[in-house]
């Protein structure tokens, strides 16, 4: 399947698709797994949280999510990658409340009813803005009244200005847009599609960050 967004870094197919989970421990030197389960605590999932998890990739993050759910909770991943809905059936089929559908997040939504969270995990940056106020659209129209919509992304930063430790793999790795992406106030942004009450939670020398925004 050719990418809708050439440019794109987080459309993954074949080998890459295959193996993330992997490609990602190896890469960051075992130090995602740690990360990724204190981002996921922090986001403070209810018992009985309904959560749309858009890119949902492997089903690593839903296993994460879903320890913190009971009673009614429950996950749906939207995802494109064959390779990755593969993987997350296989990871959580022994969950009835994980569920995932091959979606576009960029795409208007079909969806039978509406969420306590819309989460997204590395995806956001990687669209361009047009695009990005796509699925900010599609995260507020699947929300419930006072919903979270929680990124877990880069946060806002001048490139040139970080540590070269930090600059070179960033300058290496990602894609045009997640250059355009670092240097937007994202928080104006969502106040105009009618988030508000925002919270943040900062990593890595302040250039990760886990954003919630709350739907007004």
């Amino acid at each position: 399947m050719s990418r809708f967004y050439p440019e794109s870094k987080v459309e993954i197919q074949g080998f890459s698709a295959k193996c993330y989970d992997t490609l990602i421990n190896t890469a960051s030197l075992g130090l995602y797994d740690k990360f990724i389960k204190k981002a996921i605590r922090l986001i403070e999932i209810k018992p009985d949280d309904t959560i749309l998890d858009f890119g949902a990739g492997t089903g690593r993050n839903a296993l994460l999510m879903q320890k913190y759910l009971t009673g009614t909770g429950e996950i749906l991943g939207l995802e494109i990658s064959e390779e990755m809905i593969a993987q997350f059936r296989k990871k959580t089929e022994k969950f009835s409340n994980i569920s995932i559908t091959n979606q576009r997040i960029d795409q208007p939504l079909t969806l039978e009813k509406k969420y306590d969270k819309v989460f997204t995990s590395f995806v956001f940056h990687g669209f361009p803005f047009e695009i990005q106020k796509n699925i900010i659209s599609n995260a507020f129209n699947a929300l419930k009244d006072g919903g979270e919509f929680v990124i877990l992304d880069f946060n806002e930063f001048i490139t040139d200005q970080t540590p070269l430790y930090f600059r070179i793999p960033f300058k290496i790795v990602e894609c045009r847009y997640a250059f355009e992406y670092v240097e937007r106030d994202w928080k104006q942004i969502l106040t105009s599609y009618g988030f508000s009450s925002f919270n943040e939670k900062l990593f890595f020398n302040n250039h990760l960050r886990l954003l919630k925004a709350i739907k007004s």
